[in-house]
């Protein structure tokens, strides 16, 4: 079964910043694209961004193009999503899955992130 913890959710004020981690073990990371998401109260899940596994390739949501970047460290088995110029609209509970597009197992329990001043 695979295990996913992310990590780095907080309150923070419109503009700021954040950077959330997802760290996971029990399979061979190097092998897998991955992903964020984010859902946000009474709405959908939608994926924010996705990284192939290794790195060279990434996509993200038009929502937060040139605000938020996906990187991967394959020897600590992490994935990172850098997030800045945060807007209240940003506010949701991300979570990270494998795959490039679509999710490739259970969600975990995710982070919160909310933007309020």
């Amino acid at each position: 079964q695979v295990q996913l913890v992310e990590s780095g959710g907080g309150l923070v004020q419109p503009g700021g910043s954040l950077t959330l981690s997802c760290a996971t073990s029990r399979f061979t990371f190097r092998s897998y694209a991955m992903s964020w998401y984010r859902q946000a109260p009474g709405k959908e899940r939608e994926l924010v961004a996705g990284i192939s596994n290794a790195g060279g390739s990434t996509n993200y949501a038009d929502s937060v193009k040139g605000r938020f970047t996906i990187v991967r460290d394959n020897a600590k088995k992490t994935v990172y999503l850098q997030m800045g110029s945060l807007k209240p609209e940003d506010t949701a509970v991300y979570y990270c899955n494998g795959g490039f597009r679509s999710p490739l197992w259970a969600w975990a329990q995710g982070t919160q992130v909310t933007v309020s001043s």
